[in-house]
């Protein structure tokens, strides 16, 4: 039987990240050859990941990468909210945002980047990380917005770290004015897209089988309250500009002075620093949207476990 010493299963360790048991394992059984034994952690490491795929990953992280005229974002997911505070995965985020950057939010190219420092790609060091906390994983979705002069400002919401958090936002504005002249602005409009969840920067922008619906509905209770039949389109035409000021990020009413809105409110900041200013885009990304997360019965659970 091959001597495994302590200090191979250390380095083993150092290097993957698996517990103490598994690296001597490993060792073992690849005679302490450690490029085997890394192999050998890897290709469990993929048979514990297929086993977790099934567990609904809705927490995690939103991180975001910022270049001044640039910027990405991206969804990590994972099954807790403890491991959005776990460092390996902090950085995993923070790696994943910043070459974001480089395949400019293509989710697929992202996926398949070499990651930094090691000889993985981005989505095979996700599955190295799923083996070594043990909770199922996913790098989600990822956007990127930019400019050709201005300024793309990020945020996050009750920040966990710098550029992490549960919301993230970013907001282009295209300018020739001086960048700290646009950043104040951009900073309340990107707090203001976090609270109000806008859909669209503008009317145009609005699905057109949303607004179908929308009119749909709004038709029928035009009908219902027995109002004439002249007056059905205007009072359906007064509720879709309704919706359009709740929805669509140009009209809405800014939260900071309850009273401004948005295309006004960029519209007078111009005026004051004498240089047009475009609202050229935005991304806002909430941790776990549209995850349809789990219900246990924690009791059935237990029972079921017990064998009762």
């Amino acid at each position: 039987m091959t001597d495994i010493s302590p200090s191979l299963v250390k380095e083993l360790r150092e290097k993957t990240g698996a517990g103490m048991m598994d690296c001597k394992k490993a060792l073992t059984e690849t005679k302490g050859n450690l490029e085997e034994a890394i192999d050998w952690l890897r290709t469990k490491g993929l048979a514990a990941a297929a086993k977790k795929s099934g567990r609904v990953a809705a927490e995690g992280l939103i991180a975001i990468a910022c270049q001044k005229t640039s910027g990405a974002v991206v969804e990590v997911n994972a099954e807790t909210d403890f491991v959005g505070r776990n460092e390996h995965f902090q950085n995993f985020a923070k790696e994943a945002a910043k070459l974001a950057m480089t395949t400019k939010g293509n989710i697929d190219s992202l996926k398949k980047t070499a990651y930094p420092g090691s000889n993985k790609t981005v989505e095979e060091e996700l599955t190295h990380l799923v083996a070594t906390i043990g909770e199922n994983m996913s790098l989600r979705r990822a956007a990127y917005v930019e400019v050709s002069q201005g300024l793309v400002v990020p945020y996050i919401h009750n920040a966990t770290a710098p550029g992490l958090g549960r919301i993230g936002v970013l907001v282009a504005l295209e300018s020739s004015a001086p960048q700290e002249k646009l950043e104040t602005l951009g900073k309340q409009i990107a707090m203001h897209v976090a609270a109000a969840h806008p859909i669209a920067l503008t009317p145009a922008g609005v699905d057109p089988a949303e607004i179908e619906r929308e009119q749909a509905i709004f038709r029928e209770q035009a009908l219902a309250s027995g109002k004439p039949a002249e007056f059905v389109d205007k009072m359906v035409e007064g509720r879709l500009r309704k919706f359009y000021e709740e929805v669509v990020l140009e009209e809405q009413v800014f939260v900071i002075d309850g009273k401004t809105r948005i295309k006004d409110v960029i519209a007078s900041h111009a005026k004051n620093i004498g240089q047009p200013i475009k609202l050229a885009g935005f991304v806002r990304f909430g941790l776990g949207e549209g995850i349809e997360k789990a219900q246990t019965d924690f009791a059935a659970e237990v029972a079921a476990q017990l064998g009762k």
